[in-house]
């Protein structure tokens, strides 16, 4: 196989990783323009997987043309991502929300309810 790609592959291989680089940079304005913890912690999240997302069919594509076979090595990275991210910014959250909480901060009330004595009688 010689190492020219055609045109039209190159220019989608371009902008796969362009539109992955572009959506990075978005998160990182997000860091850059949010206020508090809990407001900036959504924006490197959401974008870092989206943005790998590009990254990865980019990869996939070119080194699955260019190589002697579809590579997956891309995919399970991609997968990687996608599974750990949203687990650690779970971790995070709850995290710096217990630390504000015992600081006396406003922060929104607890999601989880208080099981009194009448409901565990019934």
């Amino acid at each position: 196989m010689s190492d020219a790609l055609p045109l039209w592959l190159d220019i989608v291989l371009s902008a796969l990783v362009l539109c992955g680089a572009a959506i990075a940079f978005m998160g990182s304005l997000g860091l850059l323009r949010l206020a508090t913890y809990f407001e900036r912690v959504h924006a490197p999240s959401i974008i870092a997987t989206m943005g790998c997302w590009c990254i990865m069919h980019a990869t996939l594509v070119y080194f699955s043309v260019t190589g002697n076979g579809l590579a997956l090595h891309a995919l399970l990275i991609a997968l990687f991502i996608a599974i750990t991210v949203p687990v650690t910014n779970i971790f995070l959250m709850r995290a710096a929300l217990f630390r504000a909480r015992r600081a006396g901060e406003k922060v929104p009330p607890s999601l989880s309810r208080v099981a009194d004595s009448s409901t565990l009688d019934s």
